[in-house]
């Protein structure tokens, strides 16, 4: 990324920004992205998410169905270089069809920045996501868009921020001006105007400016870091992400204020990001990204040390040497080789189905990284393939497709057809698209006799096998070969429950703790 020679790695993991941006479907997430990495000077031509031509096509939306609908429904990943800083941007699906996967890209960000739509405020998708920032201790920066349009009042959103979610707001910059005559904001630190072209000092939104900046002075707090650092406090910016108003005031404050890379939690110690070893955890995989290549990439947060192309890393579950030819990285779908990377960065790491997601890799410790989960569906379907010859390719398709987190499969232990799961509809939609465009495979799906899954484990291994041999008709094995139970209701899952006391019943599979070869089963 730098073409610093022999980089002092302290002072390059200091520089390193990585975060995360979150928000409810079209508060204008993507096209914040956009303007954000225009204003790194990454893009020439930023182009909102619905907006028409070739050459408009949004550089993190690159997925043929997203384009299509103007959602993002993968986590994209933007590598850039801004104010000496190096910005590891990652644009999480918007759609809570897609939570999990958004979960998981948590895990790899130092903070996050919260879109807010200025009509609207906060809203359910909004809520939730907040609520697994703050699980993960990940602090908010709040940028509240489409100021150019007609916007609720500013200080009522703060109001409304402070009490749904328990948040401190300190305002950094103001609107001046709303919806048609919005020109622009003020930096309430520096005192400083950031207009899209000059006003006359007679000009009525300089003098509504400053008695709006009096009140905000009076009434709310100012910036504190450790506040902020402590997720306590959020910073607040305004502005209209189509129009590029307040970008940059975004961006700079991340450069200035957002947390270098934090220590991340594993299973025997916390692992500082200045450790001299290195370790990585893989919280991603993407098949299919060049489909003219069939390639298959891991992107792994590097948690410590400095990563450097060429050498072997240790992947803990299984124990083997993973060679590192060719790390890269990314911006969104394009991508360029990655010599050395530090802590903070995001890489790409591509290989033929040897990575997981919550794979740890580390330079010979034995050390696994926490917190990557997988969720209990919301919904199963069978698949129905249209035609039988391509039974064998559809195999290998969900298969490939369940390991990088696109759906959930489970394969019945009686021999019918497979069953998927996902938490919403729009996930089935995805999986036929990407079957039919990168795999060439036409499905259908049909109603499934059961509504739940959950994944079976007990410390009595004799118990686990009378249960499952007991249970036959009802068991499957998931994309790991774990076992797994299907309960046509929640009444009959209970009644399971009830009458097997030694089994434990999870709705969250840990995939570190599971992947373990010692495990047999064992579910976190």
């Amino acid at each position: 990324m730098s073409d610093r020679a022999h980089a002092d790695p302290a002072t390059e993991i200091a520089r390193r920004r990585t975060f995360a941006i979150i928000s409810h479907p079209d508060a204008g997430k993507t096209t914040l992205t956009e303007h954000l990495l225009r204003a790194g000077g990454a893009i020439q031509l930023a182009g909102s998410v619905r907006a028409k031509g070739e050459r408009r096509r949004t550089r993190s939306d690159w997925m043929g169905i997203e384009r299509e609908r103007g959602i993002s429904v993968v986590t994209s990943v933007m590598t850039f270089e801004h104010s000496d800083k190096v910005f590891n941007l990652l644009d999480t699906p918007g759609h809570e069809d897609f939570s999990e996967d958004t979960y998981r890209t948590l895990t790899a960000v130092d903070s996050a920045v919260m879109v807010i739509d200025a009509a609207k405020g906060i809203e359910a998708r909004t809520r939730k996501l907040f609520e697994i920032c703050r699980l993960r201790d990940i602090p908010i920066v709040t940028f509240i868009n489409k100021m150019d349009r007609e916007a609720r009042d500013p200080l009522e959103l703060l109001d409304e921020i402070a009490n749904t979610l328990a948040l401190d707001t300190a305002p950094v910059s103001w609107p001046v001006g709303r919806a048609a005559t919005f020109a622009g904001t003020y930096d309430l630190r520096s005192r400083d105007l950031h207009l899209t072209a000059p006003l006359p000092q007679s000009d009525s939104r300089l003098a509504e400016l400053g008695d709006e900046v009096d009140l905000v002075r009076a009434a709310l707090p100012e910036f504190d870091r450790d506040s902020f650092n402590a997720g306590h406090l959020t910073p607040v910016y305004f502005g209209s992400a189509i129009k590029g108003i307040g970008v940059t005031d975004l961006l700079d404050g991340l450069a200035e204020y957002g947390p270098p890379p934090r220590a991340q939690h594993a299973d025997t110690r916390t692992v500082e990001a200045a450790e001299q070893g290195l370790t990585a955890l893989v919280f991603k995989v993407q098949a299919n990204m060049d489909p003219n290549h069939r390639d298959r990439i891991a992107f792994a947060r590097v948690c410590s040390g400095r990563l450097t192309r060429g050498m072997r890393l240790k992947q803990v579950r299984t124990g083997k040497q993973i060679p590192l030819h060719a790390p890269q990285f990314f911006f969104a779908r394009e991508r360029e080789i990655a010599d050395e990377a530090f802590a903070g960065d995001v890489v790409g790491i591509p290989n033929h189905g040897t990575l997981r997601i919550g794979d740890t890799l580390t330079d010979g410790e034995d050390v696994n990284f926490l917190g990557v989960p997988y969720f209990a569906p919301e919904i199963l379907r069978r698949v129905r393939l249209d035609d039988a010859m391509k039974a064998k390719k559809l195999r290998q398709a969900l298969s490939e497709l369940a390991e990088e987190g696109v759906v959930q499969l489970f394969r019945p232990q009686d021999g019918t057809p497979p069953l998927v799961g996902v938490v919403g509809t729009l996930q089935l939609d995805v999986l036929q698209s990407r079957l039919a465009a990168e795999y060439s495979v036409a499905i259908g799906f049909e109603t499934s006799p059961y509504a739940l899954a959950r994944w079976i484990s007990s410390p009595d291994k004799a118990a686990l096998a009378r249960f499952v041999a007991a249970n036959r008709g009802a068991m499957a094995d998931d994309v790991d070969g774990d076992p797994v139970f299907l309960a046509t209701s929640v009444f009959m899952m209970r009644r399971a429950a009830e009458q097997a006391p030694e089994i434990a019943f999870r709705d969250v599979k840990d995939v570190v703790r599971e992947a373990s070869p010692a495990a047999t089963g064992a579910i976190g």
